[in-house]
């Protein structure tokens, strides 16, 4: 899921004003970060590149984020996945809720779940604030910001330093409405008391389980996958950027397209090192978004864009095209991508030729499949 593609009608404006947002969150960034009194330090658009990574000196270095991943477990515990590619691992709620009570833990998003969770159905599109954590470096600048913005009722107006205005610029694709920053405020009280009762332990608990996974994904992806992928990303203008493992998610990665060497994508992180190319088959998921998007918009009428089969379209053509960019670069490496999204679709993958069960439980016309075809050639060719 990419910040900036096209996408399902609940995602709606924010992804279409994406860019023009993070155009003026890294000028500014670029100008010296934040300055004003009152405001978060320097730094408090995007995430350093190197913080937390394995590998800061490559291109393309993997890392971990504790906001990002504290604030993906937050909208995981309180929204229903039922996307055919969950947008979080199948039963991570459960499990966390059973991790809490071995632990006699009862936090204020446990107390305040039901009222956080019923704003969903008031207004679907609050599922973009998933992506909020991506503009920020911490969890702690995230609540500096998030409160001036309330203080503010989401004005721009009232601040005067152009890092912070971007960064209202996001919450307020977000969190539009007053009742909807109602929700941001109890959202980040109960985000926080989540954090220092329970999540951080747990967090910094998964990382050194998951030192060796960690480790394994790492040398994977800059000495065999990455080389491979990398003319793809050069000539999409996703030259560089970060590549995140995040506990939470599952096939359905998050993206935000900052510019041709800063992006961030944010996959989920294999529980062993024997699965440690699951993270590289949803970066590749998520990068042919440069793609599909086009090759949709070229292959529907604008009667049919009107009627929304773009968004009908968009999730099985990023699937298709993960596909098909894996067997052009790395051909040993189609039929387990294809095995994955089948099982993270919940549905049984075939020991043998995968093919057609992938293609019939992710179909597209076969026009945007071949113009995704065209286009991934034209693309590898250097095009």
């Amino acid at each position: 899921m990419t910040h900036s593609r096209p996408a399902p009608s609940i995602y709606g404006v924010a992804f279409r004003v994406a860019g023009t947002i993070l155009a003026a969150l890294l000028a500014s960034c670029a100008a010296g970060g934040v300055q004003s009194t009152g405001s978060p330090g320097a730094g408090a658009g995007v995430p350093a590149a190197g913080r937390g990574t394995i590998s800061p000196d490559g291109s393309w270095p993997t890392s971990t984020r504790e906001h990002v991943d504290l604030w993906l477990h937050g909208y995981a515990m309180l929204t229903a996945d039922t996307a055919r590619i969950p947008f979080f691992r199948r039963g991570y709620r459960q499990r966390m809720r059973d991790l809490k009570a071995q632990r006699n833990v009862f936090t204020q998003l446990d107390a305040n779940g039901e009222q956080l969770s019923s704003r969903f159905r008031v207004n679907p599109g609050l599922v973009n604030g998933q992506f909020v954590p991506l503009y920020f470096s911490s969890f702690d600048q995230i609540q500096q910001v998030v409160t001036l913005f309330l203080q503010s009722g989401g004005d721009r107006r009232s601040v005067s330093d152009p890092t912070v205005q971007a960064l209202f610029g996001v919450l307020g694709g977000s969190f539009p409405a007053g009742a909807d920053r109602d929700w941001l405020r109890l959202f980040m009280q109960s985000l926080a008391d989540e954090n220092s009762r329970f999540y951080h332990d747990y967090w910094s608990g998964e990382q050194a389980a998951r030192s060796a996974t960690r480790e394994a994904v790492d040398t994977l992806w800059q000495r065999t996958y990455r080389p491979r992928i990398q003319r793809f990303l050069n000539n999409t203008q996703q030259e560089n950027g970060e590549f995140m493992l995040s506990l939470p998610l599952d096939g359905e990665g998050r993206t935000v397209t900052f510019s041709k060497q800063q992006n961030s994508v944010s996959v989920g992180f294999p529980e062993r090192p024997a699965d440690a190319l699951e993270a590289v088959y949803v970066f590749a998921h998520e990068v042919v978004n440069a793609i599909t998007a086009t090759a949709i918009t070229d292959n529907t009428t604008p009667a049919e864009q009107r009627m929304g089969a773009g968004s009908r379209y968009a999730a099985n053509a990023n699937v298709r095209a993960g596909a098909i960019l894996l067997q052009r670069v790395a051909p040993e490496s189609g039929a387990g991508y294809m095995r994955f999204y089948l099982r993270s679709a919940g549905l049984p993958a075939p020991t043998g030729d995968p093919t057609t069960a992938f293609a019939s439980a992710f179909p597209i016309p076969d026009a945007i499949r071949d113009a995704i075809t065209r286009q991934l050639d034209l693309v590898l060719g250097g095009i």
